[in-house]
């Protein structure tokens, strides 16, 4: 049984980028779908979807690397996790490498990026920060 699905997401990428895979696949959810799309918006990794494999539905994420065969993602860093939960108001959302990294929040308006979340200056649950 797995205690913390969306820890095993963010660990799942960057092993898989270590170990040259094109794509990682994992059990498919609704958050670790959102949080998977941020990260493609934000252009951390190529392509999002669901594939159907057997009864169950898998997120399957593709990875970037750069043209020296390296992954974008240099970090990720989880920032709730479940025995501690971190919350962050608008004002105080971090700004992450300067602004070189994203930040996921979730907020009330669903699964944002740091910089949607003050766009919108809405405050949340700070998930993950990558860069």
């Amino acid at each position: 049984m797995m205690t913390d699905p969306i820890a095993d997401l963010l660990a799942r990428i960057p092993n898989g980028a270590h170990a040259r895979h094109a794509e990682i696949v994992c059990p498919a959810s609704k958050q670790k779908l959102a949080i998977a799309k941020v990260l493609s918006e934000q252009g951390f990794v190529r392509d999002v979807r669901l594939d159907a494999r057997g009864t169950r539905s898998v997120l399957v994420v593709g990875l970037r690397y750069d043209d020296d065969g390296r992954p974008l993602i240099a970090g990720l860093r989880r920032g709730s996790r479940a025995g501690r939960r971190v919350y962050v108001p608008c004002g105080r959302i971090p700004k992450v490498r300067s602004g070189l990294g994203v930040a996921v929040l979730s907020t009330s308006r669903g699964i944002l990026s740091d910089r949607a979340a003050r766009d919108a200056k809405l405050g949340g649950e700070l998930i993950c920060e990558v860069w």
